[in-house]
């Protein structure tokens, strides 16, 4: 399987020093992101990249759009939002890219190996950011959750609330 978060670069390291845009797309090699709504394995990937030699290495700004899979921590609403990650990444194409004390500080840069870039690390690293750990309907654009008799975090009283019993648990009851 062809991994849309890996470009040939070897035209650029030894071209023209213009940037070059280009866009792939294909399944995702692997689930991306937190545990409640994710981009799936195989679900299908578009990445757009601008990729700009630097010399000894390489800059890249990419756009990753991919429609994500996951349920409502509230509700268990399954959601399917579409969502556009954005990547900013430095590449060195030899080990001595960058010298002085910020190469010292533990921070490696992704090497180009064999002519390539990977952005996948990078797209993980963004994915575990800005995805939500515990999606919301309503936050994702679907409305309020469907199962109305689901408390909502803030509810109107204590009393409402302890009477109310939440139907994710609701079978556990048999058990008590």
């Amino acid at each position: 399987m062809n991994s849309p978060f890996i470009f040939d670069v070897a035209a650029l390291l030894r071209g023209s020093a213009l940037p070059e845009t280009i866009t792939q797309s294909g399944p995702s090699p692997t689930r991306i992101g937190p545990e409640m709504i994710a981009i799936p394995k195989g679900g299908k990937v578009v990445v757009e990249a601008t990729i700009m030699p630097l010399g000894g290495g390489l800059a890249v700004e990419a756009d990753i759009e991919a429609q994500l899979k996951g349920q409502c921590s509230r509700c268990l609403r399954e959601l399917t939002p579409e969502k556009t990650l954005h990547v900013s990444e430095v590449f060195a194409a030899d080990p001595d890219f960058i010298t002085g004390e910020e190469a010292e500080d533990g921070d490696e840069l992704p090497m180009v190996v064999h002519d390539q870039i990977d952005l996948l690390q990078s797209v993980i690293d963004e994915a575990g950011l800005n995805l939500p750990f515990n999606p919301i309907c309503a936050e994702l654009g679907y409305g309020e959750c469907e199962d109305g008799d689901v408390p909502a975090p803030d509810g109107d009283s204590e009393t409402a609330e302890e009477n109310k019993v939440d139907p994710r648990w609701a079978g556990l009851e048999k058990f008590l």
